[in-house]
This record gives structure tokens, sequence and C-alpha cells, in this order.
């Protein structure tokens, strides 16, 4: 059903407002910019026009105070369905980005907002907008899209709807309105759908609870020119890389860690259990068909990509050995709507939901410990 806000004076009488178009999507960004209360008071703007890989734009990109990232795509002069196929794209980016990424994100907006200001770090900033309330462990553990605008068609509000009820997509859509009374303008804003909506009405647990860290890590396996999931169950092992921010991630699992592997866009390809720690690929070794061990680079892997800057510590793949308990082919991945998904590398997940994954993965897995 459409959102129509309407607006009467009762002082003196029944008087409508009556609403004006002006230049509101112009004005309405610099608004958000200067005090997204107006949304939601539970956000803090972290960066403003920031450029994607292919060279566009998101409008605003804010943070709540459990760490997440929220998308805000103004409609302006785009079509309905353009701008929440646009909304999904700058999705299909931010569930993407690393924390490193994000602090980087928040460095160059305070150096445009405020020049010549020394900066805080994104801790510090969400320390001091939510006092009192603990600092996330991890940053973007989830995100949300959030379509801001006057009004949209009947068959967009479908399509957002079906997006966040069918699948679990964190969408939402928030209409601002603006009235004119004689010199005075207000502004008005009201939820078509909240982005949480869809989850609240879930039986699985909260995703924003805190409980404590159960031992076994979240791991995300992105096939690419680096590396392959037919090689990673042939040869026993994750790996990730080409920079520091995944060389780290790789470092953080230990000997005796079990893991449960998701592949991105795909869901839950495997769970097994650390043998070694970490170590730069040409010190991984592996036994080839005629049982010697040789480097995993001369061993055949079918991902000859996985050997670009094997000889860079920084940039090099960083491997770490596993013993597979079950793995599956990613045109068999494990995804239902309530599992956990984390865009980090590896993860400590500190929240219900990760529980309630790891038990239905036991069952799909068929694994009883």
């Amino acid at each position: 059903m459409a959102i129509e806000l309407s607006m009467w004076r009762i002082d003196s009488g029944l008087l409508r407002v009556e609403p004006t178009s002006m230049d509101f999507e112009q004005r309405l960004e610099d608004l958000l910019a200067r005090n997204i209360s107006i949304a939601s008071s539970d956000w803090i703007v972290i960066g403003r026009q920031v450029p994607t890989p292919w060279g566009k734009f998101i409008d605003l990109l804010c943070m709540d105070c459990q760490g997440n990232l929220i998308v805000l795509e103004l409609k302006r002069n785009k079509t309905e369905r353009e701008v929440v196929a646009q909304a999904l794209d700058y999705g299909s980016y931010i569930r993407g980005i690393q924390a490193d990424d994000i602090r980087q994100i928040f460095a160059d907006y305070q150096k445009s907002v405020k020049p010549g200001v020394p900066a805080s770090t994104i801790e510090e900033a969400l320390g001091a907008r939510f006092r009192g309330r603990r600092i996330p462990d991890e940053l973007n553990s989830s995100h949300k899209l959030i379509i801001v605008a006057a009004s949209l068609d009947a068959a967009t509000e479908r399509i957002v709807r079906y997006l966040a009820d069918e699948y679990g997509v964190r969408i939402g859509v928030l209409f601002f309105r603006v009235f004119k009374d004689v010199e005075r303008e207000y502004l008005t804003c009201a939820w078509l759908q909240d982005s949480d909506s869809a989850q609240s009405e879930t039986t699985t647990p909260a995703a924003t609870e805190r409980v404590p860290f159960n031992g076994e890590f979240y791991v995300n396996f992105g096939e690419s020119d680096h590396r392959s999931w037919e090689d990673a169950i042939k040869f026993g092992f994750v790996s990730a890389g080409h920079g520091p921010t995944w060389r780290d991630a790789m470092q953080r699992l230990k000997p005796g860690n079990r893991i449960w592997v998701n592949a991105p866009g795909s869901g839950y390809v495997g769970v097994g259990v650390v043998e070694e720690s970490a170590v730069p690929i040409r010190e991984f070794m592996v036994k080839n068909p005629e049982g010697r061990e040789v480097p995993l680079i001369d061993a055949g892997i079918m991902c000859k990509g996985m050997a670009d800057d094997a000889d860079d510590p920084d940039l090099c793949e960083y491997v770490v050995r596993v013993r597979w308990i079950k793995t599956v082919p990613v045109s068999q991945a494990i995804w239902e709507r309530g599992f956990f998904g984390n865009q980090n590398c590896v993860a400590e997940p500190k929240v219900p939901i990760w529980l309630y994954t790891i038990d239905r993965l036991k069952q799909k897995f068929d694994i009883t410990t």
C-alpha cells in the first residue's frame, strides 16, 4: 500500500498544508548529512558520495550502533526500478568491504567535512555518538539498504517487500515529504518498510544480541582468479591474500580451530579443523600424485593465478591447512533464510544466529558433534 502523507493546521480551524516539490531531493542529502537523526537516532554518517570500483557513488553511507553499514540511496531523478537496482548493486559492493576499508572511508569523509581538524577513529566516533553502549567487536557484520524517496510506484513497493519478506534482504524505503505554510517549511518522514522488519518476523535469533564466542570460526572462501574451492577440497586448505588485511585474517586461524566455510553468494560448502597455521603459498607443501611432497603451486592446482605475487610477503596468498570433516561443491552449497553471513574473511561470531546456523548445518552435513 502506497504511503501518502498529509498535513493540516489545527490551531485556527482546519487548514490543509500543501506539499511542495521545490528542490527537495537535492537538499535532502545535505539535511541528512548534517543531522542523520531525522532518519534514525541509531545511525552516524561515515561517508558521502562514496566511490565504488565501477565509478558510481553511494549517496550516504552510515553505520549503526552495532557496527553495521547502512546504504542510503536517494531516488533523485532515477526511475523507481533504477533506484532499487542501484541500491542492490551498492549492497553487492558493501558486503565485501573490510574494516580497514571502512576506516579509510570514514577518514576521507572527516577530511571533507572538517578539513584541518585531527581525525578521530571510527571506534572513537561510535563511542562518542552512542555513549554508554558497548563498541562492537566487528564492523560490517551485516548491512542495510535504504531507498530515500518522496514516492514510489506500487510495483516497486511490491518488489521491495518481496525482497525483504521472501529472501530476507535488509532493504527498506524511507519517505520524506516537504510541506510549506506561508514562509515556513516542514519535513515529514515515514517508513514504507523498515529494513529490519522481515528479520523481526522470523523465528531465528536476533542478529544484534551478543553471546560468548563458542570457539568455532566463520570463514569466507571467495572463488576468484587467485583461488579455487576444488583445489581447497583436494589439497586440504583455505586461503586468502593479495593484501595485508586478508593475510592478517588468515593468521587468526590456529591449529585445532573448527571452521565453517561459506562461499559468498552461494552458501556454506564445508566444515573442517585447522591443522597448521597460515603460511605463504610457497611454503605450503602437499603430496603430488606420486606421493612426493611438493609446493602447492607445483602440485597441479586448477587455479594457476594462485601463484601470483608468490614472492611478495604482503601480496601473496596465505594458506591454512585444514582436515576436512565435510565438503560439498559450490553448486550444492547450503543456505537458508536466517543463516549467519559476514563480509569478513575470518570472523569470530558472537551472536545467537551463529549458534542457530551451526545447528542447522550439522543437520544438513549429518554431523553429530
